[in-house]
């Protein structure tokens, strides 16, 4: 079967691979779509951040490996002992791999493993493949009402809503997003469906920022306005809760800024070098800054949220391409073309 496989900085490639059988625990997944991540293109051009360069203790895997974590699919084959699925049953993919046993793990939270790794960056297959064998933990079925396109981008509207929900927001607060990329703009669903009153995002792309003004965000272009003094401004002192979408260190400091005296700052983004803040910029006004990484017990909110409406496909979805256009049109696509928000490969 045809899978792109991380070889190194640049160096994607598109082979032939032999097709997965089901093996005890797991079911084989025919993939429909997968998106294009920002990890994926973290990885692309400044990797290995996630990805394993000696074996991986969960995925028992290294690289080379298949890329692709935001998948949906259709069940094909089911491995000894499989009770979660069944043949037929439309799929997405929950792609952390937990060890069960560490003291992040004992306490639920398993995205915060010591050893975690996703599926498709961590090895053991991808969702830029014709078929994937998924342990059935991280398996979730969807409803017809959800699309295998909307199933593609249940994992990253994971991450907005685990970002929403790990934050100090109330209904009726106010919000700022600084980056409105593919998860930034679903931060701004997230805050909307978390009743956030109102949502700022802070950003210079024509096409992002048209995106996020359709979404309901009132937009700030830095190149326009001080963005700090603009969200001061409009919204007497602050926003309640500021998102950091963007891994850029400068507007880490903005995002700081804009928050009320007590705010607080979630960072939502990887960043591929260190940061710098001056912190008196937290200290002075008793704000807080927090992070997340991926997500945990928040796939069944996303699914439901996505029957009901919400993280719609139509509305961040600017290109559909097939596997072997993935490199050029997907992943260089992605660098050269800034008016696309969010790339799914078709599998074949």
């Amino acid at each position: 079967m045809k899978a792109l496989r991380w070889h190194g900085v640049k160096d994607l490639r598109l082979e032939n691979i032999e097709e997965p059988k089901a093996e005890p625990g797991k079911a084989k997944i025919k993939v429909e779509w997968c998106g294009i991540c920002g990890s994926d293109l973290h990885e692309y051009v400044a990797g290995p951040i996630f990805i394993p360069l000696e074996t991986h203790p969960l995925s028992g895997d290294k690289a080379p490996i298949v890329m692709g974590h935001e998948f949906s699919g259709q069940v094909v084959e089911v491995g000894e002992g499989v009770t979660r699925v069944a043949v037929g049953d439309r799929v997405v993919i929950e792609p952390i791999y937990a060890c069960g046993t560490c003291e992040a793990c004992k306490q639920g939270k398993y995205n915060l493993c010591d050893k975690m790794g996703f599926f498709g960056l961590a090895g053991g297959g991808g969702g830029f493949s014709e078929y994937a064998n998924v342990p059935e933990q991280m398996l979730h079925k969807i409803p017809d009402s959800v699309s295998f396109e909307q199933g593609a981008l249940v994992e990253p509207s994971a991450v907005a809503l685990h970002a929403v929900r790990s934050s100090e927001l109330k209904v009726g607060d106010k919000a700022a997003v600084f980056g409105t990329g593919p998860i930034g703009l679903l931060v701004i669903e997230a805050l909307k469906a978390s009743g956030a009153s109102e949502i700022y995002a802070v950003e210079l792309s024509e096409e992002r920022k048209q995106k996020a003004a359709e979404l309901g965000a009132i937009v700030i272009d830095p190149k326009e306005y001080d963005a700090v003094e603009e969200i001061h401004k409009r919204t007497q002192g602050g926003v309640d809760v500021a998102y950091e979408v963007t891994g850029v260190s400068p507007v880490l400091t903005q995002a700081i800024q804009s928050t009320k005296i007590g705010g607080e700052t979630m960072i939502v983004s990887i960043f591929e070098k260190e940061a710098s803040l001056h912190p008196q910029n937290i200290v002075m006004k008793e704000r807080t800054v927090n992070g997340i990484i991926g997500y945990r017990d928040v796939f069944p909110a996303v699914i439901s949220l996505m029957a009901q409406g919400y993280f719609s496909a139509d509305k961040l979805v600017t290109k559909r391409i097939k596997l072997d256009q993935a490199i050029e049109e997907g992943f260089e696509g992605l660098l050269k073309e800034r008016n696309q928000i969010k790339i799914l490969v078709k599998a074949e």
